[in-house]
């Protein structure tokens, strides 16, 4: 049966790294006879323009009735005066919450080949292989918000955190379940010394965790957190935390790798999922052929093991980017003398050749 794959490229680089991974896509579809097809819609910027929204409501209804959503990158300069409600990041927001998208996961994996890309020490970055699990659709970001008042003679914003136990419960689970096929162990992450919040995530979690007796559980607060995975990232398996801690955390994590154009994600709901490299726009190449393309890649690579469970695909792709980077293909936010300089059509083709 043919599954249906909405691609949103969003704005910037979005359209040059999601064609790449469609093709991909495609030429891995051939070699394990699966039968996929691609639908694209406008989100971001781009839809702004054309429809005066970041996100069409006929593209939202697209991406409830497809199997798996491709996502690019949404946001650029252009769109920096444009009234707050319609900015291009909004689509992203309201594509998370009208999907339930409740988690992101966020694989960090180290390769040999890249270990010199690191900006940490060969011996504190070699063995890196964890996981954020990520609360995606509560906490501030999505709390009641207030952007300009008179307060004792004064003008504040301020924003809301709030977290339900369901919902420290569902992405806990999840962060339990994903450590179980890994190596057995969580650390959840909050700041509870200081937010109510936090102390009642960290209960939440603490009781979950009866449940799970083959998993080791600990605890950091955020700021130690990120301190760790500075010095000792090696020692993570899965990271669970709330959306903003995680939004900040992932990013850090990222470029334990050498380059935030490596990185995929997913974000997990329900029914349809979301699958997006963590990187933005990058407005500054837009159009020159040089972007990164093998996040998006390992971002498709995941749609296929996540929502479509075609494993053996997913792991082609990425025996195919490993190779064609243990080959010595690089793209110039990885280029160093004594490789093979490639732009993204070029590390592209490199990639379906080894499929």
């Amino acid at each position: 049966m043919a599954k249906k794959i909405v691609v949103i490229p969003g704005d910037g680089i979005g359209k040059e790294i999601t064609e790449s991974a469609v093709a991909v896509m495609k030429k891995t579809a051939e070699k394990f006879k699966l039968e996929l097809n691609f639908e694209y819609h406008d989100a971001g910027g781009t839809a702004y323009d054309k429809f005066g929204t970041p996100l069409p409501d006929e593209t939202v209804k697209a991406a409830k009735a497809s199997d798996g959503v491709l996502f690019g990158a949404v946001g650029g300069d252009k769109w920096d005066n444009v009234e707050p409600g319609l900015r291009p990041e909004k689509a992203i927001l309201g594509l998370r919450k009208s999907l339930g998208l409740y988690a992101n996961l966020r694989p960090v994996k180290v390769s040999e080949t890249l270990v010199e890309y690191s900006p940490l020490k060969s011996d504190v970055v070699r063995g890196v292989d964890l996981v954020i699990v990520r609360e995606l659709i509560g906490g501030i970001y999505f709390g009641d918000r207030c952007e300009s008042e008179q307060h004792d003679g004064a003008e504040r914003a301020w924003d809301l955190e709030n977290y339900s136990v369901p919902e420290v419960e569902r992405i806990a689970r999840l962060a339990f379940e994903t450590a179980r096929i890994r190596n057995k162990k969580v650390t959840s992450v909050d700041k509870s010394n200081v937010l109510a919040t936090s102390r009642l995530w960290r209960r939440t979690v603490t009781k979950l965790a009866d449940e799970y007796k083959d998993v080791e559980l600990d605890h950091l607060y955020v700021d130690n957190c990120a301190m760790q995975l500075a010095i000792k990232p090696t020692q993570f398996d899965v990271i669970c935390t709330g959306n903003l801690f995680g939004d900040i955390l992932s990013d850090e994590a990222a470029v334990l790798g050498g380059s935030i154009g490596m990185m995929p994600s997913a974000s997990i709901g329900k029914e349809t999922s979301l699958f997006e490299p963590i990187h933005g726009s990058a407005p500054d190449i837009a159009g020159k052929g040089i972007a990164n393309p093998i996040g998006t890649i390992l971002s498709a690579a995941m749609l296929l093991r996540y929502s479509l469970r075609e494993e053996p695909a997913a792991k082609a792709i990425e025996a195919a980017c490993d190779a064609a980077l243990a080959d010595g293909y690089r793209t110039p936010d990885l280029y160093k003398d004594g490789f093979k300089k490639a732009n993204t059509d070029k590390m592209t083709e490199a990639i379906l050749d080894r499929i």
